[in-house]
């Protein structure tokens, strides 16, 4: 089944690039406040309906090419040496369900901004760590992780 993607560009978000990249490759704010960062797509978990909504579950995937040999689906893992929550990529698209939770994000609203948001609803017996994206400052990137001060993302049309 083919899935409806939409087409957005999420400002100052880019794939993190260390001096020596390794995969999965990180979703960090980008340096320049000023860039557009990369484009995304976000695809909802009913692609049918071809609509982003919020307080919905979507999978959200980098639209360029890597040096990694993975998919750029953003998906929430555990760091057990800083013992935080990090947005990286090599999720899966699609298949909604207990083997896909951790893919998931959600646009809220956000005093007159959006934010996004990890607590899939996928899994009807699940229960997924929640909590808002913000900002985890590592070594230097900008890191998106889950954290207690949101990060307020702005949307355009790509």
């Amino acid at each position: 089944m083919k899935t409806i993607s939409l087409l957005l560009s999420l400002l100052l978000i880019a794939l993190a690039l260390k001096p020596f990249p390794t995969c999965p490759l990180d979703v960090v704010q980008e340096q320049n406040e000023v860039s557009n960062g990369l484009t995304l797509m976000f695809t909802p978990v009913n692609p049918k309906k071809g609509v982003i909504r919020v307080s919905t579950d979507h999978n959200i995937e980098f639209s360029t090419a890597t040096i990694c040999v993975q998919s750029t689906v953003w998906k929430l893992e555990y760091d057990e040496s800083s013992g935080q929550w990090f947005v990286t990529t090599g999720g899966v698209e699609g298949n909604p369900g207990r083997g896909t939770l951790s893919n998931w994000f959600k646009i809220e609203k956000y005093e007159d901004d959006n934010n996004l948001v990890f607590c899939p609803t996928v899994c009807d017996f699940c229960k997924p760590v929640c909590g808002d994206i913000g900002i985890y400052i590592q070594d230097g990137y900008r890191r998106l992780a889950l954290s207690d001060v949101p990060f307020k993302v702005i949307f355009k049309k790509a």
